[in-house]
């Protein structure tokens, strides 16, 4: 945990309006502060608090999940099939050694597991062709497509890119939501702890700090990277590993 005096929030720390607590972007873990008087002080991790109710037991153990704006109740309530593909895709996916050993170049078959359980489920890979009008003439207005879609959801699988393919992403849901061609984004990647794995492998130098990690994500979308747009992210954990 970050250190600091009664009365500062030691940096590395980023605010979570809605939790009422602080992310930190080296663990990804979560932290309330106490009041005393007029001062603070960290006081526990609250990691627990951050659970979501809505998720399975089993979902909720196998990975890190964090949500902005009630993400996974929209989900539930207003997109329930679509929920249930997000619960049973993540339930049935383990990280494999072969696939995390496997030669770089091109998606890696982690992805493409992902994205192919997505794709049987009837999602789609999704282009918006978007115009904003200025005085009556239509500007061009180009957004990157979405690797799985279906039904106003986008889901970004995110395993080894390098880090700015978040802020496309995250810009990416910010326009989409406001202009209402989508009403949740979905994020998954993994987390840190992984970087342990990929050492022991000799994998070490494929997965470097400038690739996409919760580390990354996370303070970028406490930063408002999303706007307004209901965010759920799941990072992968070292539960999935499978050595096979």
């Amino acid at each position: 945990m970050p250190e600091g005096r009664r009365g500062e929030i030691p940096a590395g720390l980023f605010y979570d309006k809605e939790a009422d607590s602080f992310l930190d972007s080296k663990s990804s873990r979560c932290y309330k502060l106490a009041y005393i008087g007029c001062q603070h002080i960290i006081t526990t991790n609250c990691r627990a608090s951050m659970t979501l109710d809505n998720l399975p037991v089993e979902i909720r153990n196998l990975y890190e999940v964090y949500e902005w704006r009630h993400a996974s109740a929209i989900l539930k309530d207003d997109f329930s099939a679509e929920w249930n593909d997000i619960i049973e895709v993540l339930r049935s996916f383990r990280l494999l050694r072969s696939d995390v050993r496997a030669p770089g170049g091109g998606k890696s078959p982690i992805s493409l597991k992902i994205d192919g359980q997505f794709y049987r489920r009837g999602w789609v890979e999704k282009a918006f062709d978007t115009k904003m009008v200025i005085d009556g003439q239509p500007l061009d207005s180009p957004t990157h497509s979405i690797d799985c879609f279906k039904n106003q959801i986008g889901l970004e699988i995110e395993w080894n890119n390098k880090d700015p393919f978040f802020d496309r992403d995250l810009n990416n849901f910010r326009l989409l939501f406001d202009l209402r061609a989508l009403s949740v984004g979905v994020i998954v990647t993994r987390c840190d702890e992984l970087q342990e794995i990929f050492n022991q492998l000799g994998k070490g130098k494929s997965y470097g700090q400038s690739t996409t990690h919760l580390g990354k994500l996370l303070p970028k979308i406490q930063g408002g990277g999303g706007g307004g747009c209901p965010i759920l992210v799941f990072g992968i954990s070292k539960k999935l590993y499978v050595e096979d």
